[in-house]
Formats: structure tokens, C-alpha cells, sequence
């Protein structure tokens, strides 16, 4: 299961709020609720989230096992 605990990590780390990224970085509210919920994402949000945070993939989300 991929895992985006580490994303709100980096956004505290750089000072971006989620606000930001829906007003700046197009990423809609409900993207914004699918991150917070571990849900499905396009990889294009992936792309926006990296750009905008000046980060790598792994700052953003993890792979954690389900068991």
C-alpha cells in the first residue's frame, strides 16, 4: 500500500499548506482528500506535488506492507 504521511511531513518542513497547493499547483480539494486518505492518485499529481515541493518521490510517499 502506498502511503503519503511523509507528504504532509515536507509540506510542514517547506511551509506550503494544502491551500497553496490547491490555488498555486492545481491540485483540486479532491485530490487534496484522496492524499489524506491513502487513496489512488494519477501519476500527474505526482509530478505537481514534486515540482511544487522541489522534492523527490520518496519525500512524498512510502511503500509500507500490508499485512
Amino acid at each position: 500500500m502506498i502511503v503519503f504521511d511523509r507528504l504532509w511531513v515536507t509540506m510542514k518542513q517547506k511551509g506550503i499548506s494544502t491551500y497553496r497547493l490547491r490555488e498555486q499547483c492545481s491540485i483540486d480539494s479532491k485530490t487534496i482528500r484522496r492524499l489524506k486518505s491513502n487513496d489512488n492518485i494519477e501519476t500527474k499529481t505526482l509530478d505537481k506535488l514534486c515540482s511544487a515541493l522541489n522534492c523527490k518521490l520518496e519525500d512524498i510517499a512510502e511503500f509500507v506492507e500490508n499485512k
